[in-house]
């Protein structure tokens, strides 16, 4: 892959990673806070089993994302490594290039569409 190219991928990068890291809170020095310090309730306590249910959900949601959202920071950050290393945009299963397009929507993606496609639904009968 040429040099400017590889540049335009590390600059994609690097902006999603700074999207991300902004998301999480980090670029304003956020901090999870304790349920009942978010929610601006002192009690550990809702008045209502659907308040409580709500509570809950909300709190897994947000779990749910934070975890993909650092699933993404990990990617990106190999994606980094291996522009460093000269083996960003090769497949890490079959060693051929990862198309182009591809990686203008997925910038941190391993794996060529093949192989991906195996890995998430295994081979499948022709």
């Amino acid at each position: 892959m040429r040099k400017s190219r590889l540049r335009h991928f590390q600059k994609l990068l690097v902006k999603e990673r700074a999207r991300i890291l902004k998301e999480l809170g980090y670029s304003e020095g956020i901090v999870a806070k304790p349920q009942t310090e978010a929610s601006g309730d002192i009690s550990a306590y809702t008045f209502h089993m659907a308040d409580q249910g709500t509570d809950t959900f909300q709190r897994e949601m947000e779990s749910r994302f934070m975890t993909m959202e650092h699933n993404v920071l990990n990617e990106i950050n190999h994606a980094l490594e291996r522009i460093a290393s000269g083996k960003y945009g090769i497949c890490e299963s079959c060693g051929r290039p990862i198309n182009e397009e591809r990686l203008e929507v997925i910038p941190y993606t391993r794996y060529c569409v093949d192989c991906q496609n195996k890995k998430d639904f295994g081979s499948q009968p022709q």
